[in-house]
């Protein structure tokens, strides 16, 4: 009881120390070199915040460059412009919104810009960098978007500074024009092509913020996570980042060839009433006018290849990255691909529940026999295995939706990739992990769900506290789980005070630490339930 009371008296005081932070603004106050001009931040209670710096620039549809040099000194303070996005949110649950708390921004196609957080500025100390890549698949989303994406609290706990950028996304970074001409080489992938800019941009400026380039670790989670595979397979980006980090961003299908994406962005052409003789009319297209025709291009592919008996998606192709032969020659999970990033260590995961069932069915709060008769629907035969497979990886869940709600969508996908990098002969080390901590929040409804993990690695429990509670459990975690990504970024280890020794993950050993008040390494924690999805597929 006198620990519970010392500590209630240290968050007091904490807290209210956190509401009257030091906040230092002025002409003078926060400036910094980049090679483009000089910009001015401000400094939130000790850290330096600069948002919204260009880092490239480009014409729709053609390859980014750097950004033209500027006069004076450019105020860097508030957000920049995000990507447009093809589904403007005009309707939101409000339930759902409560937990995401989303910052949508606003959109123009001059995107290109990136946030810094740092300890300090021009003072000849290399810092580790941890370049954020935010998520939304390839079509969505922006590096304000969640509240856990802040960078202020990571940066001062592990004396790093947090990078994050905004790119292309969705037709404007995958349309691909490149049949027709130079100027729109890389189209269909013009969106990694961004990224890549970004890093150099680290690479050229980051030493004016405190960083290291020599020691720069890429980190993203869901579509940020599959982007981070992908900067692992551009030969173009090797050099550019030196450790990764993938948070439920593994998937196991093929991208696109070549062959396919042509095809679809001449159907786009076509269905915008243009030819190789007019194309750069596209360049003056109004976005919802593009968005449009490149949706109805992308259902006709879908509907030509799948009556060719060709394998696509379940829901159908999308905008993304695609084998090019330019910027992309290989799979990303091809031999080529691992032998390419080879020595970038990697700590890849998920969380438990990711999508839940439950969510999408309504049966949070369902009966032992509402469950039973969602899983006959599902298995039926089968779905006696499957709850016993559910059973042995996680025998102390409770509720009847917890047996629905395990995560067989990036789960599988995770594993495969720790196996092909783990076994790559001399590579550098894999470490998995598996989230699978329970938010109190709306009487614990919301799980692990996907996107749980950020606020905890970004040391960001309070500010994200529709998401997680804002509860002491919540915060001991976060103090490990950021600890550990702080501790990968610098040395290519996780291992932090206060989780158990954590190994290298290989196929045999299957080492997983599990991230939860009390964590622990299990060795193929969910073997059983991977098997039974991987046969249920087949």
């Amino acid at each position: 009881m006198q620990n519970l009371k010392y500590f209630l008296l240290f968050s007091g005081l904490f807290f209210h120390a956190a509401l009257h932070a030091q906040l230092e603004t002025g002409m003078d106050v926060a400036v910094t070199d980049t090679e483009a001009g000089k910009v001015r931040g401000y400094v939130s209670d000790g850290i330096y915040t600069y948002k919204g710096i260009p880092y490239g620039q480009a014409g729709r549809f053609e390859t980014a460059t750097k950004p033209e040099p500027w006069e004076g000194v450019r105020s860097s303070m508030t957000w920049g412009p995000v990507s447009p996005l093809m589904n403007e949110t005009t309707v939101v649950q409000d339930e759902s919104e409560f937990v995401f708390d989303h910052s949508w921004g606003y959109p123009n196609e001059d995107c290109l810009v990136l946030n810094v957080w740092t300890p300090e500025i021009n003072d000849g100390k290399k810092r580790p960098v941890l370049f954020w890549i935010h998520g939304g698949g390839f079509a969505a989303g922006s590096s304000q978007e969640l509240p856990s994406y802040y960078g202020e609290n990571l940066s001062r706990k592990g004396d790093v500074v947090v990078v994050s950028i905004n790119h292309r996304l969705n037709i404007l970074g995958f349309l691909d024009l490149s049949a027709y001409g130079e100027q729109y080489a890389t189209s269909a992938n013009n969106s990694i092509v961004d990224m890549q800019l970004a890093l150099e941009w680290v690479r050229d400026n980051i030493e004016n913020f405190g960083g290291d380039p020599d020691n720069v670790m890429i980190f993203g989670q869901s579509g940020g996570g599959a982007k981070v595979n992908t900067l692992m397979a551009m030969p173009a980006a090797q050099g550019l980042f030196h450790k990764a980090v993938n948070q439920s961003g593994a998937f196991r299908s093929a991208s696109p060839t070549k062959e396919m994406t042509r095809a679809i962005g001449a159907a786009t052409v076509a269905e915008l009433g243009l030819d190789a003789s007019s194309i750069d009319d596209i360049q003056n297209v109004p976005y919802d006018t593009l968005v449009a025709a490149g949706q109805r291009a992308l259902k006709k592919a879908s509907d030509k290849m799948r009556a060719e008996g060709q394998d696509i998606p379940a829901f159908g192709l999308s905008w993304g990255p695609s084998v090019d032969g330019k910027v992309l020659p290989y799979q990303f999970m091809s031999d080529e691909a691992l032998a390419l990033s080879k020595d970038v260590p990697l700590l890849i995961g998920t969380v438990k529940n990711e999508f839940m069932p439950s969510l999408r069915s309504g049966l949070s709060d369902a009966s032992e026999e509402e469950i039973d008769t969602y899983l006959n629907n599902q298995y039926g035969q089968k779905a006696e295995a499957f709850l016993d497979a559910v059973r042995e990886a996680y025998p102390d869940d409770t509720r009847p939706s917890d047996r629905i709600d395990v995560d067989m969508m990036f789960r599988p996908g995770a594993v495969h990739q720790a196996n092909l990098k783990s076994a790559v002969s001399g590579g550098a080390p894999v470490y998995m992990y598996l989230f699978t901590w329970q938010s109190p929040v709306l009487d614990g409804k919301y799980k692990a769900l996907h996107c749980m993990e950020i606020p905890f690695v970004f040391d960001n429990i309070q500010r994200a506290n529709q998401m997680t509670g804002g509860g002491v459990d919540a915060q001991a975690l976060a103090d490990r789980v950021s600890q550990a990504w702080i501790n990968f970024a610098r040395t290519g280890n996780p291992n932090a005070e206060g989780l158990p020794t954590w190994p290298p993950y290989t196929r045999e050993n299957g080492n997983t630490m599990m991230l939860d008040v009390k964590s622990e390494i299990r060795q193929h924690p969910d073997r059983a339930l991977l098997e039974f999805t991987s046969s249920a597929a087949r």
